[in-house]
C-alpha cells in the first residue's frame, strides 16, 4: 500500500485473515464508500459489531451531495437503535424536522387543483411514523453517531475505482494516488455510481429509468407553516402532486414541511425531459406560481436550490448487489421506489445499509468474504420489506411511463368534472350523471376502463 497523507486517522492494519490458504493483511476490515441513509447506517453497524470502518464520502461533509429535504418512515432506523445504540441515542436527539400527519395528493391543470388531505392518529403512531428531514442536517447527525463508533471518516475524497487482486476479487479502494485495502467494500455512494458500473460491471441506467430531482427550500415562520398545513406544533405534512407541474411530462412534484421551512420541488424522468420544449427549471418557476401552490409559499424566502438524480425503474433496475469482497446497498443498488402517492428511499437505504453491514462482518468472522460468503446478504435482503415491496410494485413504473395521460388529460379530465359539480350560474341544472358522463366518455370510456384498470393491477 502506499503511504496516504489522509491515513494518520486510521487504526493501523486490520487484523490477519485467513483467505483461500494464504495469510492476507488488510488496513480496514471494512471500507463504506458513501456517508449517506445507507453507508452510514453500514459503518455505524460494522462498527458497533467491533470491526474497523473507514468511509469515504465525496462531499466536503456528508449531506453535501444530497438534495436537501425529503421524507424518512422511521421504522428501519428505529430497528438499528433499538439494536445497536445500547441506549446512546435518544431518539429525540435525532434531528428530525416535523412528524408527518398530513397527507396530501393534488392533482393540478394549468388553472385548478384538486386536493386530497388525509389525517389520521396511526400515521404517528410509533412504528409508523414518518419525519421530514434536511438532508444536510440529517447525514451530519449520521456521521457523528458512526464517529462515536469508532468510524474513521475521510469527506472530500472521491473514490476512483476498486482495487482487485488477480483472481478478480474486490479488495479495496483506489482513491488518487492512495490504494487502502479492506476485506470488504460497501459501495453506497448513490444512484450515479460509477464504481458498481465500472468495476462490478453494473448496467447503465435507461434515460425513461432515471429522473433529474430539482427543489427549493422556502424559509418561513412555524406558526406560518402550522397555520397553512392545520398541523400542531412539531407535526407537518407530506404533498405529492402530478398533471400539469411536470407540463405533462412523467414526473410529479414534492412538498414537505420542515421546521421553518418547506421544501418544493419536482421530479421528471431524463426520457421525458430530452424530448420537452420546457426545461425542469422552468417548470419548477411554473410550478412555484400555480394557484394551488403560490399562496403555501406566499412571503416565504428562497434559501436553497439543489438537483439530484433519482432512480425510478424500481425492481427491475437493481443490480447484482454481491460480489467477491463487495456489497451495493441504498440508491447505488437503486432501491427507490415511487407509487405516485409514496416516494420510499431512505427507509429501504437504512435497512439495506444494516443488512450489508451485518453480511460483511458474518463473513469476516467466518473469513470467507468470497460472493458466497457475502451471499447472506441478498438473501436477507430479499426476505426482508425492501426487495418484497419492490417485488410486489414491479410493474409500476413501465405502466405510469406508458400512462401519459395520466400527466395530461386525466388532470383537465378532473378539472371539467368538479367544474360540473360546484359551478352554479343560474342556468338550469342537470342531473350529475348527465354532467359527467360527456366529461369522461370524451376521453375514451373503454380507453379510460383499461387504463384505470392496468393502474390498479400494478398497484
Amino acid at each position: 500500500m502506499q503511504d496516504m497523507d489522509f491515513m494518520d486517522c486510521c487504526f493501523g492494519k486490520a487484523r490477519v485473515l485467513l483467505i483461500g490458504g494464504t495469510m492476507e493483511e488488510r488496513d480496514f476490515d471494512i471500507i463504506v464508500v458513501g456517508c449517506g441513509c445507507a453507508g452510514a447506517i453500514a459503518a455505524y453497524v460494522a462498527a458497533k459489531r467491533g470491526k474497523s470502518v473507514l468511509v469515504v464520502e465525496r462531499g466536503e461533509y456528508a449531506g453535501a451531495k444530497n438534495m436537501t429535504g425529503g421524507r424518512i418512515y422511521a421504522h428501519s432506523l428505529r430497528r438499528v437503535i433499538d439494536e445497536y445504540a445500547g441506549g446512546e441515542i435518544a431518539w429525540e436527539d435525532i434531528p428530525f424536522e416535523r412528524r408527518i400527519t398530513h397527507e396530501r395528493i393534488a392533482i393540478m391543470d394549468p388553472e385548478s387543483n384538486l386536493t386530497l388531505d388525509f389525517t389520521s392518529r396511526e400515521l404517528g403512531m410509533e412504528g409508523q411514523d414518518s419525519y421530514s428531514v434536511l438532508r444536510g442536517d440529517f447525514d451530519q447527525w449520521l456521521m457523528g453517531i458512526c464517529e462515536d463508533a469508532g468510524c474513521d471518516i475521510i469527506p472530500g475524497i472521491a473514490v476512483e475505482e476498486l482495487l482487485k487482486d488477480e483472481a478478480g476479487n474486490v479488495i479495496g479502494i483506489r482513491a488518487g494516488e492512495d490504494d487502502i485495502t479492506a476485506y470488504v467494500t460497501i459501495i453506497a455512494e448513490g444512484c450515479n455510481s460509477l464504481l458498481t458500473e465500472r468495476g462490478l460491471g453494473a448496467r447503465r441506467p435507461k434515460p425513461n429509468e432515471m429522473a433529474v430531482g430539482i427543489k427549493e427550500v422556502f424559509q418561513l415562520p412555524a406558526e406560518t407553516i402550522e397555520s397553512r398545513f392545520l398541523c400542531k406544533e412539531g407535526e407537518g405534512a407530506a404533498m405529492l402532486f402530478v398533471g400539469d407541474c411536470t407540463h405533462g411530462n412523467v414526473g410529479g412534484g414534492f412538498l414537505y414541511t420542515n421546521k421553518e421551512s418547506i421544501s418544493l420541488g419536482l421530479v421528471a424522468t431524463i426520457e421525458n425531459l430530452s424530448k420537452s420544449d420546457t426545461t425542469i427549471y422552468q417548470a419548477l418557476e411554473d410550478f412555484k406560481n400555480h394557484p394551488a401552490v403560490a399562496p403555501i409559499i406566499r412571503g416565504a424566502k428562497v434559501v436553497e436550490h439543489s438537483g439530484h438524480m433519482v432512480p425510478e425503474g424500481g425492481y427491475n433496475m437493481i443490480p447484482k448487489l454481491v460480489h467477491p469482497g463487495a456489497l451495493v446497498a441504498g440508491d447505488a443498488a437503486m432501491l427507490c421506489m415511487n407509487l405516485g402517492y409514496v416516494v420510499r428511499g431512505m427507509d429501504l437505504a437504512v435497512a439495506s445499509g444494516q443488512i450489508a453491514a451485518e453480511a460483511a462482518c458474518d463473513a469476516i468472522d467466518r473469513q470467507d468474504v468470497s460472493a458466497a460468503g457475502l451471499s447472506s446478504y441478498e438473501s436477507k435482503l430479499r426476505d426482508s420489506f425492501v426487495i418484497k415491496d419492490l417485488e410486489t410494485f414491479k410493474d409500476w413504473p413501465h405502466t405510469m411511463e406508458s400512462w401519459d395521460r395520466l400527466f395530461t388529460e386525466y388532470p383537465k379530465m378532473v378539472s371539467e368534472i368538479f367544474n360540473s359539480m360546484f359551478v352554479v350560474d343560474g342556468t338550469p341544472s342537470q342531473p350529475l350523471r348527465k354532467r359527467l358522463m360527456p366529461i369522461v366518455k370524451k376521453r375514451g370510456l373503454f380507453k379510460l376502463l383499461k387504463e384505470v384498470k392496468g393502474a390498479l393491477m400494478s398497484l
